[in-house]
């Protein structure tokens, strides 16, 4: 029997002993007024231009009933949901949730079951990895909010200067992040490469042909170890040895920050990283999908989130009033213009038809998300997948450690 209770027993955050945070940021509404609310993920992940023309045509739409919407920061998401998805005097009625968290709160109920009505939302709602996240048992209950795929910014002037062009395949790629440190010196990195960024690091794993984990049966089973994933592994540690001068133990938040102080000449990050570029070095910077072995685009971890109706919510059919305004076209329209992956593919092309949007675009065609056992959000929480990256950087036999950390992953992923 699911139950939302299981959220603790799986990891999701150790929350058990945390208290309500609060579930809403206060109701001035009217009496009388009916109160409709919307929990997004981050600061200022969603534009403010389209939170507030969401409110206006929301309540435009259905008269008597006002929309809130609070933002929740990612470092506070799971706990609040904790707290407020088993109770329906808290919990929100329309709540995102990250790509890779979405396994767990469809597996445990926490939201509604909309496979029925996913028809009516859309066509196509997409990308497939983004709608498989947000299945379970067959059935779907969250879906596609946004996605933002993973491609390569780099400078051209450091491309030329080095007399190098573009790569169009992973092989061609690895040799230029060699190249452009050898050339940029000890402190300089061709690509950058944080030790513990595994969310970069597995692109090398799937593009070839590896994986982290994998269902067989009833079980999971860790593919770290497999012969092909070993190999990307091993390409990546050479990046890491030889084209970077990123810390061993450094994420992958902020990679543009060393491009922006000249001291790198590449580096990964979901589209949305092109305006933390100052502009006036604009001119300079240049983007494209990693390539993968073949010359097509490498499958890369796709950031982004999903969406979703809370199964507690008393208010039902304002909510999914609410979701058919967002994948409505003009909502589809304008986070494309954002440079936010629409859920709808007739609109990616909103996205644009310079570089940058052809690489988000090319990238998203192959992207991959993380396995979707309900259990992986407690591998993030814990960081496995940064230590097990870390320790490689770090000077570990890649095919020991490996193995080490697929049982690390299958005695997580099984409980």
């Amino acid at each position: 029997m699911k139950n939302l209770t299981r959220l603790a027993a799986l990891g999701v955050a150790s929350a058990l002993a945390l208290t309500a945070c609060g579930s809403d940021s206060g109701d001035d509404s009217a009496p009388g007024t009916q109160v409709v609310k919307l929990w997004l993920a981050g600061e200022t992940d969603t534009p403010e231009d389209l939170t507030k023309w969401l409110e206006k045509e929301y309540e435009a739409q259905n008269e008597g009933t006002d929309l809130k919407i609070e933002r929740i920061d990612w470092g506070q998401l799971i706990p609040r949901l904790q707290t407020a998805l088993s109770d329906e005097n808290q919990t929100p009625d329309v709540f995102e949730v990250g790509n890779t968290q979405a396994a767990t709160f469809t597996s445990v109920g926490a939201f509604t079951d909309l496979t029925d009505k996913v028809s009516d939302l859309g066509d196509t709602i997409a990308p497939e990895s983004f709608v498989e996240a947000g299945s379970y048992d067959g059935k779907q209950f969250a879906l596609p909010y946004y996605w933002g795929s993973r491609y390569v910014f780099y400078s051209k002037k450091a491309f030329a200067d080095a007399g190098i062009t573009p790569p169009k395949t992973l092989a061609e790629f690895n040799k230029a992040a060699v190249t452009l440190k050898a050339k940029g010196g000890k402190d300089y990195s061709g690509f950058w490469v944080p030790g513990q960024d595994w969310r970069n690091g597995i692109s090398w794993l799937f593009a070839n042909g590896g994986d982290i984990a994998a269902q067989e049966g009833d079980s999971w089973v860790g593919k770290l170890s497999s012969p092909e994933s070993v190999k990307g592994l091993e390409e990546w540690k050479n990046l890491s040895d030889n084209a970077s001068a990123a810390p061993k133990d450094g994420l992958d938040a902020e990679a543009w920050v060393p491009y922006n102080n000249g001291e790198a000449a590449m580096f990964m990050a979901p589209g949305w990283a092109r305006w933390s570029v100052p502009e006036e070095m604009a001119t300079d910077l240049g983007g494209f999908a990693l390539p993968g072995t073949d010359g097509n685009a490498a499958p890369v971890f796709a950031g982004g989130s999903n969406i979703g109706i809370s199964a507690k919510s008393k208010k039902q059919d304002e909510a999914y009033a609410l979701l058919k305004l967002i994948y409505s076209d003009e909502y589809q329209t304008m986070l494309a213009e954002n440079g936010l992956g629409p859920a709808n593919p007739e609109f990616t092309a909103k996205m644009g038809d310079d570089e940058f949007a052809q690489a988000s675009i090319a990238a998203a065609s192959n992207s991959k998300l993380t396995p979707t056992s309900p259990h992986w959000t407690e591998v993030e929480t814990t960081q496995v997948m940064e230590e097990f990256f870390g320790k490689l950087a770090g000077g570990e036999d890649v095919a020991k450690t490996a193995k080490e950390y697929d049982a690390k992953l299958e005695a997580i992923l099984n409980k």
